[in-house]
């Protein structure tokens, strides 16, 4: 496969600026680094993006995460290695990363169970921080980008 452009948040500078300020935001209000990529990993696995699937886990072993835990994240429901606050987190990142899929898409339930775990700006910067990786997903798949291209 080869790409069709270049990403376009690097064809246009602004873009680039704009997004990575945006996830600055989440880290801010004091959410775990290593939360964040395990989000990220998520939701790049549920939107199939081959350049976040590889880059996010590499980020997050960085940060000291466990490679059970990474292998672990597409099936976080049956494994015993995430705290109630993290499947909260990944329950809401399936929800809002899929939300054609139902006709209410975040349902209360899964909104719940995070306001159990998550203060009111933590909540809104993991939901930013869900969105902000659901764009990225979408710039390389839409142009697509080539894994391993990039080496965080």
């Amino acid at each position: 496969m080869q790409e069709r452009m270049g990403n376009p948040a690097l064809v246009l500078p602004a873009a680039m600026q704009a997004l990575n300020a945006l996830s600055q935001v989440p880290a801010e209000t004091g959410l775990s680094p290593k939360l964040l990529e395990l989000v990220n990993l998520r939701a790049s696995q549920i939107n199939g993006c081959s350049v976040c699937i590889d880059g996010h886990p590499r980020i997050a072993k960085k940060l000291g995460e466990t490679d059970e835990r990474l292998f672990a994240v597409s099936a976080w429901r049956d494994t015993p290695y995430f705290s109630d606050a993290e499947r909260a987190a990944l329950a809401l990142t399936e929800a809002v990363t899929r939300v054609s899929d139902r006709a209410d898409p975040v349902p209360d339930e899964i909104w719940d169970e995070a306001t159990r775990h998550y203060d009111g700006k933590s909540l809104a910067a993991l939901v930013i921080a869900i969105a902000n990786i659901n764009v990225w997903n979408r710039l390389n798949i839409a142009t697509r980008q080539i894994a391993g291209a990039w080496k965080p």
